[in-house]
């Protein structure tokens, strides 16, 4: 195996050993690891990650968890690999309770739910969609719409057949609507968020976050794997489009910054160069991109392994920036002075899936 694929897979074992599955938060963060790791056994036929699934989702389960927002549905997405894996009711469940959730959460665009539901940001911060639903729930949603209809998969049916397929009607619907509404006519990159109350965008200049950028440039590839073939289209001309777009924002030394179309001006960041490193890697693989982006492609992913340290005897992840808001008034400010870390979780899973596209494109060639 390629040694920078290798290294990043190494990482994932050494993220399992840094962080006990009991102590991880039941959030975006922590899911998305779970699901990346999931991914990993996945592609890779093995089920070396499914105890550590399980001993999260068992404590969880037993301690209670509430499902909320798009944030704290996330976790479903490691829960329905467990549930399609194992068949188990109890991971079915938690796939059901996120299945309720988003059909009857209160639409405030369109078919669309307030990025914070009914959480307590949610009494603080404007009623609004965010890019990074795209991948907390695009993906769950389309991927638990497409097993639904499979006879196989009775589980995870609801009792009355129209909730299923309305839950295909909502999630089908879902990436053409962040397109339509967070992604720049202009220059093709996506804003953080839409603020519904005031129909606009917010940030309403031209600031454009590296990482939300990133989650669709990671979250396409696999929301094609579900979605209908007539519905696409339209996902892949936006992809594309982001793409081309962020192909002159990349430093020389391989990595984008967290303002992406600053470079020079804010700091470079780990988890967006993965995220767009992975969505390059998957373009070139399909077709959909030419040799330039896989070649850019592996300069991102080269910057971030040759960057990996090793911090208390395990292998680390550095310039991760933290949680990262629009935050009203001053959202340039906020992005700026996010504060970066090692080994943040969603930035893990960053790396897990860039390692997955590179490590197919390496088979394929």
């Amino acid at each position: 195996m390629n040694p920078e694929i290798q290294k990043i897979f190494d990482l994932a074992d050494a993220s399992v050993q840094r962080f006990a599955p009991e102590k991880l938060y039941w959030s975006w963060g922590q899911a998305l690891m779970l699901y990346a790791l999931a991914r990993i056994d996945q592609a890779h036929g093995t089920e070396k990650y499914t105890d550590y699934l399980r001993r999260y989702y068992d404590h969880h389960i037993r301690k209670g968890y509430r499902l909320c927002s798009s944030d704290t549905s996330a976790p479903a997405l490691g829960a329905l690999y467990l549930a399609l894996k194992t068949g188990e009711e109890r991971y079915c469940e938690v796939v059901k309770e996120a299945k309720r959730y988003y059909g009857t959460a209160k639409r405030i665009l369109e078919d669309m739910p307030n990025h914070h539901g009914t959480a307590l940001e949610g009494r603080f911060y404007p009623k609004s969609i965010w890019i990074d639903s795209i991948m907390m729930y695009g993906v769950f949603t389309n991927w638990l719409a497409s097993v639904s209809q499979d006879e196989a998969y009775a589980s995870l049916r609801c009792e009355a057949a129209a909730q299923d397929e309305a839950l295909r009607n909502f999630a089908v619907r879902q990436p053409a609507n962040f397109a339509r509404y967070l992604q720049d006519p202009e220059t093709g990159f996506f804003y953080h968020s839409y603020w519904t109350r005031w129909k606009t965008t917010y940030p309403r200049q031209p600031i454009f976050w590296g990482r939300g950028n990133g989650w669709v440039m990671a979250a396409v590839p696999l929301l094609l794997e579900h979605l209908p073939a007539e519905h696409q289209p339209q996902v892949i001309e936006f992809f594309v489009r982001l793409a081309a777009a962020l192909l002159p924002c990349q430093r020389a030394d391989g990595y984008f910054e967290t303002v992406i179309n600053r470079p020079g001006e804010t700091y470079k960041e780990s988890s967006a160069t993965m995220l767009i490193a992975a969505g390059w890697f998957y373009g070139y693989r399909t077709g959909l991109l030419d040799e330039t982006y896989y070649d850019a492609a592996v300069k991102a992913f080269h910057a971030v392994t040759s960057d990996l340290q090793i911090k208390d005897g395990l292998l680390s992840m550095p310039y991760i920036s933290g949680g990262t808001m629009p935050m009203p008034g001053i959202p340039y400010f906020n992005y700026k002075h996010t504060p970066l870390g090692n080994d943040r979780h969603f930035g893990l899973a960053t790396a897990f899936f860039a390692a997955l596209e590179y490590e197919r494109c390496e088979v394929q060639k």
